[in-house]
């Protein structure tokens, strides 16, 4: 080689670097928290399809629906919804197009390539089943009965920008039916539930710390009579990262808790422009969930720090995929269109830490469970909710609330009341011109 070739190198590599430079500033100038009023639509825009997806789902809810067949009627109701975002050149929402699935569901046109769809598997979880039920098209699922308790889960994402949600229902004997007898065990568990989901969000401000969220949570169970499921934790939410750094639990570990491989969580303050998913699950039993020995486990994430250098061929083809299509937020084998394939790819993946899964929950048979979450931004103004239904009017009960919860609850709905009051009347200006 000469030493005019080598010179022709040395330039060549000095360009490379260069560019490296110019590509790491850029994205440290890239501001990805709610300090930017784009970031801040996109986490809208992805909380109205959670919602939309949500609602279309408890409408689907019925007698003899199938757990299979509702989650890929929500993944599908993302899609579609999702397709019609950020599709031009500029990067604002609106227009048509074609949907894509997973985290890969790509804008067309334009310079720029919004990536949008779903950021957490659409879960279907029946009675006993805590979370992450999302069955394979080959499985065979029990259809849904009058009386079922039914917990939604789900998660979009629009330009890595996320927003989940989770509702407790009750099957109803007909789609024009509201469900009746309900359990008073059931209606305690629901209502409380919902309502430490409230005092959670609401709890998470600027300056506030994830201990005193915790507290709080137990104080509302307590006064309910259930316990918070151990090992759930509410997330700090960042671009494409759905279980950040930061953490809140629902309940403080006990011996046992440690004992059985629970971890403490470490304490932390809430800051403005965060996002957080609040994530609430309360039982009738023990608190303590479990593996389930039957269901089998189709939900993971990609383990991007693992490193190891596969055997098996249907192991190295399902990482690629995965790396292609879901490089970095859950997904479901549901997704994949050779399950079989995907499956044979599992054990190698999942052993050597390449994949992550997220196993089917349960209590023991006889517990009553019900799970609600929210997404919360912590704007200038405050902690705004973005995501959740309402608790539905059929779940009741008998037991009260501590002082300090009434308090905040009722100052919760008096703020909901002028809200709604204000957006009332802002339709009925537009509506006269």
């Amino acid at each position: 080689m000469s030493a005019e070739d080598e010179d022709d190198i040395s330039v060549a590599s000095s360009d490379e670097v260069d560019d490296e430079e110019k590509k790491d500033d850029a994205e440290e100038a890239l501001v990805t928290d709610l300090s930017d009023s784009d970031v801040c639509t996109k986490y809208q825009e992805a909380s109205r399809v959670v919602n939309l997806a949500l609602s279309g789902l408890v409408s689907r809810c019925m007698p003899g629906a199938r757990v299979g067949e509702l989650c890929k009627f929500g993944h599908d109701v993302i899609d579609a919804a999702c397709s019609k975002l950020y599709k031009g050149s500029s990067g604002a929402p609106g227009g048509g197009g074609s949907a894509g699935g997973g985290n890969s569901n790509k804008g067309g046109g334009g310079n720029k390539r919004i990536e949008k769809g779903v950021a957490f598997p659409v879960c279907v979880s029946v009675n006993d089943v805590i979370c992450n039920r999302c069955p394979l098209a080959s499985e065979e699922t029990e259809p849904l009965k009058a009386g079922d308790i039914v917990k939604l889960d789900l998660g979009v994402h629009i330009d890595g920008y996320i927003s989940v949600a989770a509702h407790t229902l009750i099957v109803p004997s007909s789609p024009d039916s509201t469900p009746t007898d309900i359990p008073d065990e059931v209606g305690n568990v629901a209502v409380a539930a919902y309502n430490a989901m409230l005092v959670a969000a609401a709890s998470i401000k600027a300056g506030a710390k994830n201990v005193d969220v915790t507290k709080a949570v137990q104080r509302v169970a307590s006064a309910y009579g259930v316990n918070p499921i151990a090992s759930v934790r509410m997330h700090q939410m960042k671009r494409y990262v759905i279980d950040g750094v930061k953490e809140v639990a629902l309940k403080d570990p006990t011996a046992d808790d440690l004992e059985a491989g629970e971890e403490k969580v470490e304490e932390c303050q809430f800051e403005q422009a965060e996002v957080y998913a609040v994530d609430v699950a309360l039982s009738t039993g023990e608190g303590r969930p479990r593996p389930s020995g039957e269901l089998r486990t189709t939900v993971y994430r990609r383990n991007v720090e693992a490193k190891y250098r596969l055997k098996v061929k249907a192991s190295r083809a399902l990482l690629g995929e995965v790396d292609r299509k879901f490089p970095a937020l859950p997904f479901t084998l549901a997704h994949f269109e050779d399950e079989r394939a995907a499956r044979m790819g599992l054990t190698e993946c999942v052993a050597h830490g390449l994949l992550s899964p997220y196993p089917v929950l349960h209590e023991r048979v006889d517990a009553r469970v019900a799970h609600f979450k929210c997404t919360v931004l912590l704007l200038p103004s405050g902690t705004t909710r973005v995501t959740g239904l309402e608790l539905p009017t059929y779940f009741v009960t008998d037991k009260e609330a501590d002082e300090e919860t009434k308090a905040l609850l009722a100052e919760l709905e008096e703020v909901a009341a002028k809200k709604a009051k204000k957006k009332a009347a802002k339709k009925k200006k537009n509506s006269k011109k």
